[in-house]
């Protein structure tokens, strides 16, 4: 398995456990599945998505956000 399968692999993971603990995921400002968001990830040429965790007011995650962040190209 190379590098790069196993972060994805390793990223879906991750995203499921939140998925099971109810938390709301979304990218660019629609709400997306573990499978979209990882998709989004392995089909990026020179974009990055950035994380963004939203908290209860108890500092506990209640949703997670990704955005594609543009690179500057000179």
């Amino acid at each position: 398995m190379e590098k790069s399968d196993k972060n994805f692999e390793e990223l879906f993971t991750e995203l499921k456990n939140y998925e099971r603990r109810g938390i709301r995921m979304q990218i660019d400002g629609c709400p997306a599945s573990p499978l979209q968001i990882v998709s989004a990830h392995m089909l990026r040429e020179d974009n990055t998505y950035m994380r963004d965790y939203i908290m209860d007011e108890n500092g506990k995650v209640q949703q997670l956000d990704f955005y594609k962040v543009e690179q500057c190209k000179k």
